[in-house]
């Protein structure tokens, strides 16, 4: 499914590109890596995530659970929130509301984020989930904090 709301914003610079670049990398140490999320694209103000389909994330109805589709709403838009910053800050959801409109079976499913206001040091976020066909599965509202000073170097991982 091509992106649908990728075009109304504008690509990162290099070297912002490059740091995010790292977090696509990074992900698999962490709780998004072991769920299978998957980073397509970063732009200025939005990004784009997928989460592979595996039948170890279906709850026994055969439809993904829903807590594998949060994750993905709560994680896509760090990148989203991050992209506007020269270094990596700190980000705290604040705020997070979930609407299910359909369920995903034996799909991938797709998440664009993007930045509807920023604060100072909170920001405002839409997501839309959709399935590699383009069905609409779920959407999210978002609030984050944003923390005031860079993030130190991350140790890895255990």
């Amino acid at each position: 499914m091509p992106p649908v709301h990728a075009d109304r914003f504008a690509p990162l610079p290099p070297a912002r590109a490059a740091m995010w670049e790292a977090f696509r990398t990074g992900l698999g140490a962490y709780f998004p890596g072991f769920v299978g999320l998957v980073v397509e694209e970063v732009r200025l103000d939005y990004s784009r995530m997928r989460l592979p389909f595996r039948a170890a994330l279906n709850q026994p109805a055969g439809i993904v659970h829903g807590g594998a589709i949060a994750t993905l709403i709560d994680t896509v838009v760090v990148p989203a929130i991050g992209s506007a910053y020269e270094e990596r800050r700190p980000l705290f959801t604040i705020d997070m509301h979930v609407q299910y409109l359909d369920p995903l079976v034996g799909e991938d499913a797709i998440a664009e984020a993007w930045i509807e206001k920023r604060g100072r040091s909170t920001v405002f976020c839409r997501v839309e989930v959709r399935t590699d066909g383009g069905t609409l599965v779920a959407t999210g509202t978002l609030v984050y904090k944003v923390g005031s000073r860079p993030l130190a170097p991350a140790a890895p991982a255990r």
